[in-house]
């Protein structure tokens, strides 16, 4: 933890420096921070405060931690641009377990150049966001406090080179990557494979965002190679002034077993309605249903496998323009009992969680 908090302090350092002596010329080097604050409390009272192991965002229960901090420094020119950020939380401690060493700690790192002198064309390769989802490891950038089951069980980071393409309107983004596998910086031991992904935006207007993301590959060692056939698509319309709408819906495939054309198939459909009655309140409400039957990502051992049905409303303040606090009642039901309550298993899941987001 020592070496994290030098690290952190060392950057942020250089970042305080480089901005000090270049306040009055243009600079390429930028400095921006983010801490996220919380506390959850799961009325099933898990022993162990540790939330169902298919949360990986405010997965603590019933004590004050750090969901995600972390300072990042970015360089842009007109030619080249890249990013470095260190991270640290009980979001790193979750998404970031397969990962040896330092690599836990790295948020994003990465290098890119425009390759056309014409168009708006780049290459980037390192660690960056990933290209599938509405939803972001920034909580205050999401629209509900805690992520959606899709959005959890979907990758938050990436690894590999991606080329992206923007139109000189900005209206379409077109990416393809080739990446190391599944949330993953260091591949799967025993695995030779690429996985591969591509990205379609379209944003007619600053009041409409429509996406769809896919994903083909393998996060499983070559001896027990599974092929894995994911696509997400959404689509974020901003109605009026004061009314927000998100839509989307996920499926994805896997091989039952290597070399067996039959597949499993996950598919969750997502809404979240935001209403904003001035610049100080906001409230959202979201449905969301996810169905994993075969275990693909959440595993349970029940006969009808995860089918859970969710519905949340939170309630956030703005105390500056980069301050907000944020509270939110949940609860998951699901056809089968799959969570733990003291010492018997339910069908149902309750929780409250609240946050105070910084971001800078």
């Amino acid at each position: 933890m020592k070496k994290i908090l030098v690290s952190v302090a060392l950057v942020w350092g250089i970042a305080a420096i480089a901005q000090d002596s270049t306040k009055e010329q243009s600079n390429p080097l930028s400095f921006s921070a983010y801490a996220e604050a919380y506390y959850s409390y799961d009325f099933n009272k898990p022993a162990d405060n540790n939330r169902p192991a298919f949360f990986y965002s405010y997965n603590r229960h019933n004590e004050f931690n750090i969901n995600l901090v972390f300072v990042k420094e970015s360089y842009n020119t007109d030619k080249i641009r890249a990013n470095i950020a260190l991270a640290a939380g009980t979001y790193v401690n979750a998404n970031y377990a397969a990962e040896p060493g330092v690599l836990k700690n790295i948020y994003e790192g990465n290098i890119g150049a425009k390759i056309s002198k014409k168009d708006n064309l780049w290459i980037d390769a390192g660690i960056f966001a990933s290209h599938i989802g509405f939803e972001s490891a920034i909580g205050k950038d999401c629209g509900s406090l805690t992520r959606c089951i899709l959005a959890d069980n979907t990758p938050y980071f990436e690894s590999g080179v991606k080329l992206t393409y923007t139109t000189k309107d900005s209206k379409w983004l077109l990416s393809a990557l080739a990446l190391n596998g599944w949330q993953r910086i260091q591949r799967v031991p025993g695995n030779s494979l690429m996985s591969w992904g591509t990205q379609v935006t379209f944003t007619p207007s600053g009041k409409v965002t429509i996406n769809y993301s896919t994903f083909l590959g393998t996060d499983k060692p070559d001896s027990a190679r599974l092929w894995r056939f994911y696509h997400n698509l959404y689509g974020i319309f901003q109605l009026n002034d004061k009314i927000g709408l998100t839509l989307g819906f996920d499926i994805g495939t896997e091989q039952v077993s290597k070399g067996n054309s039959s597949k499993n198939t996950v598919f969750s459909p997502v809404a979240i309605v935001r209403f904003i009655p001035n610049n100080k309140w906001a409230i959202a409400v979201r449905g969301e249903y996810y169905s994993d039957e075969n275990g693909i990502f959440i595993a349970t051992g029940t006969p009808n496998g995860f089918k859970t049905f969710g519905a949340s409303v939170n309630f956030d303040r703005n105390i500056t323009g980069n301050f907000v606090w944020r509270t939110e009642f949940r609860t998951l039901h699901s056809k089968d009992a799959v969570f733990v309550k003291t010492n018997s298993v339910t069908d149902t899941n309750n929780f409250v969680t609240t946050s105070l987001a910084l971001k800078f």
